[in-house]
């Protein structure tokens, strides 16, 4: 071996490892992308052709007791633009176009941009929505004028459909558009939103390198959402939607005292569910919300009682042998406590009067008398008894509203309970707060003897807890309520329908100082019309009626009576 052969044998053996590392390097690398990542690479490729497209199923249907559809799905025309793969939109196709255009009244070709789209779908073999809901007379002219015309397709969906509109919304609620999903936004349509929806479908497309779809297989078939059966009667809510004036703020309950069945409900203002099956305007959410129509006034408001409580006020007194059955008092318009006059709603004073003729006149002098002599907490405990100031356990969302205590004051006002607003207490103002679902609770229990659950589906159990009044006391809150219709501040509605029984108490609850009357609509009082009732052989019925700023309780009263004077023709009818 020669001296220039020596040399060059390292740098060839070391060429030699090189590309000996080369090539391992190159196995190991074509090992790893045909055997290690087969599954991965073969997944992309059949994605390359293969496009998973998921099938929305049905909503489920949401009917009164009786099956009467509340909310449900109603089949939609849609027509959609099929590209074909032409590079650009041929003489056949703008005529196509302008003629559709026509047809639907809308600029098709006038309008830039979405001819552009049209175009580029037309070009990748895309679909395009033309337009949604096609009324019948125009999808009419189109199946006449382009017959079986390829770029043209009539596509079927289903839409919510709401057939009262906006009875019953803040019950029922609403949906809205997530991306492409639709979801329960509220009521009934959010909380069994994973009942009503069902479950979606998948099919399996084959499409080419342009897009164009080339075949279709379902692989899973979408099941329907399950069907809401509630506890609504739709010929009530008919009668309370049409007697309760549109310009009025307020809410209308009528619950079942056994089972707690909420047959009818009303909270106005209200809105339209379908308004939110389409894109809303910005202008038109801001208008909308000027008024507070999604506010549940019937569970998610707080309001002073007013006489109302004085059913409250009676129990206990008589409970604790501070007051009897037969005592009488003498209004002479007001009573004096703390060198201040409280003033009864008669400033002219009711003269002598019974408890019970008291409670039918609603006269304050019994209440602001048998107040002097009690703590706060003695109502504080009878309220939480008739249950007051604590949710009702309905499946909605709901406030607990506010009973005062001595305790209550000093944690949150950092002062001493005055003895002067115990006088405020006893005939429901000062801090006392309620909902008007928990005000047709207590008013059942009165009757009943127990505070029932409401609920609103039909398989919701029936939940009942002992009302710890003594029956002789609710019998007597029995007897003064008929004489409230009798003789006292709701004999106007007995005079109308006079062979329905009716119990009942009004109220007007103050919101300020009476002085602040003449300021404004905002400082007029609320007014409130309560009562249980019955009709020949039907079950009887609690009803709830509250209007807010109504300065009386003579408005609520109305409206009752009008109710009243069609209940009874709906269930003259019923029982033919």
């Amino acid at each position: 071996m020669n001296y220039q052969s020596a040399l060059l044998l390292p740098k060839i053996k070391i060429a030699a490892q090189l590309l000996g590392i080369t090539f391992v390097l190159l196995l190991a690398r074509l090992i790893h992308l045909q055997i290690v990542l087969q599954q991965s690479f073969y997944t992309k490729s059949q994605k390359n052709f293969l496009r998973v497209e998921t099938t929305t199923p049905l909503r489920g249907n949401i009917t009164d007791r009786y099956g009467n559809l509340l909310a449900t799905n109603r089949p939609t025309t849609n027509i959609v633009w099929h590209g074909t793969g032409n590079a650009k939109l041929s003489t056949q196709q703008l005529n196509t176009l302008h003629t559709l255009s026509i047809i639907i009244g809308k600029p098709l070709l006038q309008d830039t941009q979405l001819l552009d789209q049209l175009k580029y779908a037309e070009r990748c073999y895309q679909k395009f929505l033309i337009a949604t809901d096609i009324p019948f007379d125009q999808l009419g002219k189109i199946a006449e004028q382009l017959t079986d015309n390829k770029n043209i397709n009539i596509a079927t969906h289903f839409k919510r459909y709401y057939p009262y509109k906006s009875f019953a919304s803040h019950l029922l609620g609403y949906l809205s558009k997530i991306d492409v999903d639709i979801y329960g936004k509220m009521g009934l349509e959010k909380i069994f939103e994973d009942m009503l929806k069902g479950h979606k479908g998948q099919k399996l497309k084959t499409i080419n390198s342009f897009g164009r779809n080339l075949s279709e297989v379902e692989i899973k078939k979408p099941s329907c959402g399950q069907h809401i059966q509630t506890t609504l009667d739709i010929e009530l809510q008919k009668i309370v939607e049409k007697i309760f004036p549109e310009d009025l703020v307020g809410t209308f309950i009528i619950l079942d005292p056994e089972d707690g069945s909420l047959l009818a409900h009303l909270s106005r203002p209200n809105f339209d569910p379908t308004l939110f099956l389409d894109p809303l305007q910005e202008n038109d959410w801001l208008t909308l919300q000027e008024k507070q129509p999604f506010l549940n006034r019937a569970f998610n408001a707080c309001y002073p009682p007013g006489s109302i409580f004085k059913l409250v006020t009676v129990s206990a007194m008589l409970e604790n042998n501070i007051i009897r059955q037969d005592s009488c008092w003498n209004c002479q318009g007001y009573s004096e406590f703390g060198n201040r006059q409280y003033w009864c709603n008669n400033r002219s004073g009711h003269g002598l009067l019974t408890t019970e003729q008291s409670l039918a006149h609603s006269c304050n002098i019994l209440f602001y008398e048998t107040a002097k002599k009690v703590s706060i907490d003695l109502f504080t405990d009878y309220a939480y008894r008739f249950g007051l100031g604590q949710k009702t356990n309905i499946i909605f969302a709901e406030k607990e509203g506010l009973i005062p205590s001595t305790t209550w004051k000093k944690r949150v006002k950092k002062e001493k309970w005055w003895p002067g607003e115990t006088l405020s207490v006893a005939i429901g103002q000062s801090y006392l707060l309620v909902t008007p679902i928990q005000i047709a609770r207590m008013i059942s229990a009165i009757f009943s003897g127990f505070l029932v659950t409401p609920r609103i589906l039909l398989s919701e159990p029936i939940c009942k807890e002992p009302l710890t009044v003594s029956l002789e006391t609710r019998k007597f809150l029995q007897q003064s309520m008929q004489q409230v219709v009798y003789q006292g501040t709701g004999r106007g509605v007995k005079s109308v329908v006079k062979d329905i029984k009716i119990y009942a108490k009004t109220s007007t609850a103050q919101m300020s100082s009476l002085d602040k009357r003449d300021m404004g609509e905002e400082y007029l009082e609320h007014g409130w019309f309560v009562c249980y009732f019955s009709y020949k052989d039907l079950r009887p019925l609690t009803l709830v009626i509250l209007v807010e700023h109504a300065g009386t309780s003579r408005i609520p009263a109305e409206i009752a009576r009008n109710f009243f004077k069609d209940y009874k023709k709906m269930a003259d009818q019923q029982m033919v």
